[in-house]
């Protein structure tokens, strides 16, 4: 076998065989019907995805305070678990394997999206210059957070690990906890929006210990061999900033290789934009973590089979292309032409399968 084709043969992740090691990002598409229950739409998505060695499906809340957009799921009612083992069910009746991100959105929300419309909570009570859709109002400043109390955070550590539950009683093969792209467990571990002075401020250990309490938990619950993580150190969407990310995030991979999770899900860059935007020795922070080392942003298959090759990623997953490439692994190894995005209608919301599930495949 030439190491150009291994992008495309099977993989061991913990206790599952993967046929290909392409993975789908978690993408949100604001889709989930009453309820914040995944339909009849999203069962087909998915299942149209299976190809793909692991989905790792879009992030999906911990908690009905955890919401910061309309229309995502959640795992914290028996609604949300049942609508999600129908998309289980459906990928594995195909071959696929399906891990589901688990996220808490912190000051990435609005009042209209939390119980009572009370404040969103964070690491300190600092606005977010960034910007949610609220139905009615349309694009709005995410709300004024108010500091989470010290006491508080345990119940949220036990809201992960509840959802983690959830997720398995759901039928997935594992999670992924969201510590990326400036939401809850992020936002603590950077000092832009993190100015706490108990045991979750200041210090790079005590701002990663909410994060790394999470990731224990949860493995607790269901096992290392089911739980990864993704991180995005340098990637300044939702108002993320770190004055010194390098020590930082060397210390969460440091902490992370004694909890052994199944695998670590690396953001090279700016999320959806520039992989260059700041400077970043993403192969440190790989040395020092001996599990799965899973890249993403902007790969095409060449930058894919070369991770591969030389021994920079285990495992490369794929945004964009697979929204509009549901057989991308046939693709790929074939080397058809990938589908574009459609043009007349947007990655987010909509109740009608344009856009969502008739990108078409390639024929039999």
């Amino acid at each position: 076998m030439g190491t150009q084709d291994a992008l495309f043969q099977p993989f061991q992740l913990g206790d599952i065989t993967l046929a290909n090691r392409m993975v789908m990002a978690p993408l949100t598409r604001s889709r989930a019907e009453k309820g914040n229950v995944p339909g009849p739409l999203t069962v087909e998505y998915y299942a149209q995805r299976a190809s793909l060695g692991l989905i790792i499906a879009e992030a999906t809340q911990v908690s009905a305070t955890a919401q910061g957009y309309p229309s995502t799921p959640g795992l914290h009612t028996p609604e949300q678990v049942a609508g999600w083992r129908k998309v289980t069910d459906a990928v594995h009746a195909k071959g696929g394997k399906i891990f589901v991100q688990l996220w808490h959105t912190g000051r990435m929300s609005h009042t209209a999206y939390q119980p009572g419309e009370q404040a969103p909570v964070a690491p300190s009570a600092i606005a977010a210059k960034a910007k949610t859709f609220v139905p009615g109002q349309g694009m709005v400043d995410t709300s004024v957070p108010r500091a989470l109390e010290t006491a508080e955070i345990p119940g949220i550590v036990k809201d992960f690990a509840t959802a983690a539950r959830n997720a398995i009683d759901a039928g997935f093969d594992g999670v992924e906890i969201h510590g990326a792209h400036g939401y809850l467990l992020d936002a603590f571990l950077r000092d832009g929006s993190n100015k706490r002075t108990d045991i979750y401020g200041g210090s790079i250990e005590n701002r990663a210990r909410f994060l790394l309490e999470v990731m224990a938990a949860v493995t607790a619950e269901i096992g290392a061999g089911k739980v990864g993580i993704r991180l995005s150190p340098v990637s300044p969407v939702n108002d993320s900033s770190e004055s010194n990310p390098q020590p930082l995030f060397e210390y969460v991979v440091r902490e992370l290789e004694k909890l052994h999770p199944v695998f670590i899900h690396v953001v090279e860059g700016h999320t959806g934009g520039p992989r260059d935007n700041a400077p970043f020795d993403y192969e440190a922070l790989h040395k020092l973590y001996s599990g799965v080392w899973m890249v993403n942003n902007g790969y095409s298959k060449e930058m894919a089979q070369e991770a591969i090759a030389s021994g920079k990623g285990d495992l490369v997953s794929f945004g964009r292309l697979t929204i509009s490439n549901p057989d991308l692994p046939r693709r790929l190894q074939e080397n058809a032409a990938l589908n574009e995005l459609f043009t007349d209608t947007g990655l987010y919301g909509g109740s009608g399968a344009h856009g969502y599930t008739d990108y078409p495949a390639l024929a039999a």
